[in-house]
């Protein structure tokens, strides 16, 4: 049916925006989610997920193999993915090469684009601040940049989310 990208930085309302979305398709929702939960913030941050979501929502919780996740959602469900932030640090922190990310990011792209019910997936730009003065954190930046791009790129809409609005962006086909 549709591939929804939402893109923005943190706390931005793009999870909150991908449930609102979800939740008026009125149909059966499963929630691909990435988090683990390595810390008692981070266990705080899934719980707060966690309540904004209807009980009767499936949730899937897979951090690392997310084109198979996708794969095994029913196709007459909507499917929201959150995050693909929190999903390619997960590859990174496992020694995954840049490469191997990308490449995993392009086949889950396309499984979530090729599917019967609407997609919404969630990710954050962290492309737009001071540059990272480490080079793992300059490499992850750029890594998540490119996946990012390559999911824009699979999507019928993307859209950047700023302050709980949103912008459409276009594809850059469409000034060439």
């Amino acid at each position: 049916m549709s591939l929804v990208f939402l893109l923005g930085g943190a706390r931005s309302g793009k999870t909150t925006l991908a449930v609102e979305l979800a939740r008026k398709e009125g149909g059966p929702v499963t929630v691909i989610a990435t988090a683990e939960p390595g810390d008692q913030e981070m266990s705080e941050r899934i719980q707060l997920h966690r309540a904004e979501r209807p009980e009767t929502w499936r949730t899937i919780e897979e951090p690392l193999a997310l084109a198979s996740a996708i794969a095994d959602v029913d196709d007459a469900h909507v499917l929201v993915i959150d995050c693909l932030t929190l999903w390619v640090a997960n590859l990174f922190a496992r020694g995954d090469t840049d490469g191997s990310i990308e490449e995993q990011g392009k086949a889950a792209a396309a499984r979530a684009g090729s599917r019967g019910a609407l997609t919404l997936v969630v990710s954050n730009e962290v492309g737009l601040g001071v540059v990272p003065a480490t080079e793992v954190g300059r490499r992850y930046r750029d890594l998540l940049g490119r996946v990012n791009a390559a999911w824009a790129d699979a999507a019928d809409q993307a859209a950047f989310v700023v302050a709980g609005r949103l912008l459409q962006l276009r594809s850059t086909d469409a000034l060439l």
